[in-house]
């Protein structure tokens, strides 16, 4: 076995990416990766005794509360490395949010997409997240204990590291399929 140098920056196989063979914190250099499709799927689901249709599925003071879900997690999705320290900036191809309803549940499911050499994992996960704290804060007035649970990545396509699938029953969430993201046209760097 070849030991890495102290002091190289180089990492060890199953260390962890963001961390350097001294332990220090760095950003993860993609200079070396190529350009490739990369897509990402988080889910989550906001729970609560609430009759969530009812307050959720009419627009207040002329907002719709759904849509201001959305808008907040795209936004948050492209903030994302302003607020994940060691998040690559990256000027995202495709967000999507889809938000589904039912009697004391909503799901809430983020797609991202892109044309790059890091991934966009934590850009999903971030746009789910958000999403359901705006659903959570206007569904708090009525049920303060609601609560958001399973927040975690479902699909992640592209890279070194290809394709990956959630698997399992451990989920309420993995009954439903997961929806694959349309292709997005390249992003060509002008």
């Amino acid at each position: 076995m070849t030991a890495t140098p102290p002091g190289s920056g180089e990492r060890h196989p199953g260390a962890l990416a963001h961390l350097d063979d001294r332990g220090q914190a760095h950003m993860v250099d993609v200079t070396a990766k190529p350009f490739t499709r990369r897509t990402a799927i988080a889910r989550c689901v906001v729970v609560t005794v609430a009759d969530a249709p009812g307050v959720l599925a009419h627009p207040r003071e002329g907002m719709d509360l759904v849509d201001a879900a959305r808008f907040a997690g795209i936004h948050a999705a492209k903030a994302t490395a302003s607020l994940i320290p060691l998040c690559h900036p990256i000027c995202l191809d495709r967000v999507s949010i889809e938000v589904e309803i039912t009697a004391h549940r909503v799901e809430v499911s983020a797609s991202t997409e892109i044309v790059e050499r890091t991934g966009v994992e934590m850009e999903a996960l971030t746009a789910c997240a958000v999403a359901a704290l705006t659903l959570l804060k206007a569904l708090a007035a009525v049920d303060p204990e609601a609560s958001i649970e399973e927040l975690t990545l479902w699909r992640k396509s592209g890279g070194r590291s290809g394709n990956w699938e959630r698997t399992g029953p451990q989920s309420q969430l993995a009954r439903r399929p997961v929806a694959s993201p349309e292709p997005a046209a390249p992003n060509i760097p002008h």
